[in-house]
């Protein structure tokens, strides 16, 4: 066995309602000062309305910071941070989606009184000092698995981002509550569900940090989301499958966190950084297509886990033959779902394609994971089969 490390979110609370619960956790913290970082939407949909009240039962003060917006930008992040500067805050909750989170994850580290850093000195690996606020993250997508991650991804220019990867991002809660996500349209439980499969199945096949318990814990993940996902695209109140697909989520984060992701993301970042394609989109567009590029490498891995996303339905065959019929279940996710399925439908002009595949070669820090060195030339052949 090749040595590893792991490290996760010291702390899951799996349980539906627990979000009414969000208050006590942060006086058991010893705080009495909260700031709570969301985004605009979740304000309009009510989600925290069963949540603040129990703060004033609590006896804790708490603002609400709802501006954040999809792919954040650091004046965002930035903002937030003087909010809870001005609060004094001494615990912050992210709420929200992806995005919410990873600002949330930010804001604790630069609103902590004794912080010295600069957010430019913190982008890359490892390069976040301490020490930061306590923190409580709160998905109320199934997807992005942010909750267990030491990742905080920032939008830095008209359309590059940048990650900020350190064990201090870990929060020291997460709480998953299915009831906070009964309300997301269709659409969004499709392509945040196919992003944590994504993140399981990269994770599994990750060609650096691949270990027994990412392994584990990408299986496991994968079973749950691909077990559910068509019964929460479709029957969007079922309880059960929305909690089944949180855990997925958080699993499929806990795994990636250790063996990261790969080519899947990195072709995805670039159609979000310049169309604004939601991330699950982005992923869910090229991922047929990077899967079957790495199948020549990765098929026996594809064929391992085939039968957690086909069950009865997987025919025998040869490791390259289950992992086609895996590709092929993977990409139906999207058509039952009624996902566009080629970057046509999303909007891509054909002549940004060239564009896009440079963009992609930038993301190093993911493409040393994939399972099958990729060029430049390679990523343009993708993008244009995914076209």
């Amino acid at each position: 066995m090749l040595p590893f490390s792991f490290a996760t979110t010291a702390q899951i609370l799996c349980e539906i309602g627990a979000s009414r619960r969000l208050a006590e956790l942060c006086r058991e913290r010893g705080a009495q000062r909260v700031l709570i970082v969301t985004d605009p939407g979740i304000s309009k949909l009510g989600l925290l309305d069963e949540v603040l009240p129990g703060f004033a039962a609590a006896d804790v003060s708490v603002e609400v910071f709802d501006q954040v917006v999809a792919d954040p930008p650091e004046a965002i992040l930035l903002a937030a941070v003087e909010q809870a500067k001005a609060l004094k805050a001494q615990l912050i909750v992210g709420f929200g989606g992806g995005s919410s989170m990873d600002v949330a994850k930010l804001v604790a580290l630069l609103a902590h009184p004794e912080c010295s850093q600069a957010l430019a000195q913190m982008y890359g690996v490892g390069n976040a000092q301490g020490p930061r606020l306590p923190l409580i993250l709160v998905p109320t997508t199934a997807g992005t698995g942010s909750e267990v991650t030491p990742i905080s991804i920032i939008t830095t220019g008209a359309t590059t981002k940048m990650g900020v990867v350190s064990p201090l991002l870990l929060p020291d809660v997460a709480v998953l509550d299915a009831e906070l996500t009964l309300g997301l349209p269709s659409a969004v439980t499709a392509a945040t569900g196919i992003d944590a499969m994504v993140h399981a199945i990269e994770a599994y096949t990750s060609a650096l940090k691949k270990n027994p318990l990412s392994d584990l814990l990408a299986r496991e993940a994968l079973r749950l989301l691909a077990g559910n996902l068509d019964e929460v695209v479709h029957n969007g109140a079922n309880r059960e499958a929305r909690q089944a697909m949180l855990l997925g989520s958080c699993l499929a984060g806990q795994a990636f966190a250790n063996a990261p992701v790969a080519a899947v993301h990195a072709l995805a970042y670039p159609l979000g950084g310049h169309f604004h394609i939601p991330h699950g989109l982005s992923n869910a567009l090229v991922l047929p297509h990077v899967l079957g590029f790495n199948a020549s490498v990765a098929a026996p891995l594809y064929a391992e886990l085939a039968p957690l996303v086909l069950g009865d339905a997987l025919r025998a065959g040869s490791a390259l033959q289950q992992a086609e019929q895996f590709i092929a279940a993977l990409a139906d996710f999207s058509v039952r779902s009624g996902l566009p399925t080629c970057l046509r439908d999303a909007g891509v002009p054909q002549e940004m394609l060239p564009t896009l595949a440079r963009d992609a070669m930038l993301q190093q820090r993911l493409l040393v994971n994939n399972p099958r060195e990729m060029t430049e030339t390679h990523a343009l052949a993708i993008y244009q089969v995914a076209y």
